[in-house]
């Protein structure tokens, strides 16, 4: 299986950068942040380390954004929703 996860960045711009099937794809991690910085084109500094595969990351990391419900283990979205609805936002 090719790796699918957040490993460390190959190309030390930033601390993590999540492959999938193999590949670096723009989403970066720094000190728990992530964002966006597409791979460079050019060859990998190191080795890329894994950090956390796809399968240990928790299903409510993996939550789309068009999903009706928050989870009930993530109170800040559990509290917006609780707000906008009562808001009429």
């Amino acid at each position: 299986m090719a790796e699918e996860g957040w490993y460390s960045d190959p190309y030390r711009i930033h601390e993590q950068r999540w492959f999938s099937d193999g590949t670096p794809t723009n989403l970066v991690r720094d000190q728990r942040r992530t964002s966006h910085d597409d791979p460079p084109q050019t060859p990998y500094v190191e080795e890329p380390r894994p950090i956390e595969s796809a399968q240990s990351v928790a299903a409510d990391d993996l939550r789309r954004s068009d999903d009706q419900e928050p989870s009930a283990l993530d109170p800040v979205d559990a509290a917006w929703t609780i707000f906008t609805r009562s808001s009429g936002l």
